[in-house]
């Protein structure tokens, strides 16, 4: 089939925009292969909605021939703007797959994962992001500054945010005080959410997490004993962490507060693991661990961390909600609508809290996920790979915005 002559959108993100008083619809790639964001008036978007691969421009033509009659954009006036969104990589072609690989080459090429997100998400500069960070701490909503346990407790596990820094910092420096009073953790295997999609339901690298703060080294001893166990290519999909935040952040902040060190530098070495697969089983209505890639691999994970001799601690790097028309609600939020998110989102919290990842789905799945969870995943596979555990809710939050609310929080699992 001629890509060119039947045009086919790539899986992009989309969210309503006023700009001059017009309300507009903006597209955007999650999987940042192009930084362009396209601004549509919305009656364009029944255009794009034909950009299925399957119909061809004249079949594209036709139908909205026949649903604008006169109002209709010509045939060549399609093809044009089928070339505009193919010029800015919003079309799934040839073209976009040279640019693609282009890409990914360049980065598998390079020795380590570059800081994708410093300078905009959170401070580029090492000293400005030193004190954003330890301002968190002392921040009206925050902890306070950490204090020194003489015998810390054994903290298996951490759920912190993956928010930019400027709306989260304050539930930060209440997941990663705790980190410090209550941890002596050497290996920190992180488990983030995948945004952009990608063909695996797990993804690692061994590249370092490069952050202005110095690297965070991965592990490479506890990925071969993972990989052995697992039996499958764990970096078949590694491509997806060249752009993704959600580790990123939790990199930046263990750099920060362990390898800078409050009281002197403190070594450790990270597992970085993307995951996506429960968002599709929720939409196909099927069971969280259908595939069978899941639970071998959230098996050998669990296993690998029992076997280790190193000092470990599971942090999920997850957002909860995210509600209101950038998302694709109708209505605008309301105090009344973040008011029920906050309910709704501390009832899912208490199966997360008890440990239950099969409660945790359900309560998810139950409503078709209508507040679509963004740490639906890695939150599935911190809870299965932490059996027994019992968390704690530090701190719970919402970013509020009638037009994209975003809800988040910190917990400590022992």
């Amino acid at each position: 089939m001629d890509n060119a002559d039947h045009p086919r959108l790539r899986p992009l993100e989309a969210f309503p925009v006023e700009q001059d008083g017009q309300r507009l619809i903006a597209l955007r790639d999650p999987s940042g292969f192009t930084e362009q964001v396209v601004l549509l008036p919305i009656p364009a978007l029944d255009l794009v909605s034909l950009f299925d691969g399957e119909r061809s421009m004249a079949e594209i033509h036709r139908v909205v021939s026949d649903r604008h009659g006169e109002q209709a954009p010509g045939l060549d006036d399609i093809a044009r703007f089928a070339e505009r969104l193919d010029d800015a990589g919003f079309l799934d072609s040839p073209r976009f797959a040279a640019r693609r690989q282009r890409i990914e080459q360049a980065w598998l090429a390079s020795p380590s994962r570059p800081a994708a997100h410093a300078g905009a998400a959170y401070a580029g500069d090492p000293d400005l992001l030193r004190g954003q960070i330890d301002g968190f701490f002392v921040h009206p909503e925050g902890p306070g500054l950490p204090a020194r346990r003489a015998a810390p407790q054994r903290l298996r596990g951490l759920i912190a945010p993956h928010i930019d820094f400027h709306r989260g910092g304050a539930t930060y420096a209440w997941a990663y005080r705790e980190l410090l009073e209550c941890s002596d953790a050497d290996l920190f295997v992180i488990l983030g959410t995948c945004h952009g999609g990608m063909d695996d339901p797990f993804a690692v690298t061994l590249k370092p997490y490069d952050t202005p703060l110095g690297p965070a080294a991965a592990d490479r001893a506890f990925f071969e004993a993972l990989q052995r166990r697992y039996g499958h290519d764990l970096l078949a999909s590694e491509t997806a962490h060249r752009s993704e935040h959600s580790i990123e952040f939790q990199a930046v902040m263990l750099r920060r507060v362990l390898g800078e060190g409050r009281g002197g530098e403190r070594p450790f070495t990270v597992l970085p693991v993307l995951a996506s697969f429960l968002h599709e089983a929720v939409w196909s209505g099927g069971e969280p661990e259908a595939d069978p890639r899941v639970p071998r691999f959230l098996d050998a994970l669990a296993e690998s961390i029992a076997a280790s001799d190193r000092k470990v601690c599971v942090i999920a790097g997850v957002d909860l909600a995210h509600v209101g028309p950038r998302f694709g609600d109708a209505l605008p939020n309301t105090e009344a609508v973040l008011e029920r998110v906050a309910r709704e989102d501390k009832a899912m919290l208490e199966t997360v809290k008890a440990g239950d990842p099969a409660a945790f789905y359900g309560s998810v799945a139950a409503d078709g996920d209508s507040r679509r969870i963004c740490g639906l995943s890695p939150i599935y596979s911190f809870l299965r790979v932490l059996p027994g555990a019992r968390g704690d809710v530090l701190r719970y939050s919402q970013a509020p915005d009638p037009q994209g609310a975003v809800s988040f929080c910190a917990a400590a699992f022992a």
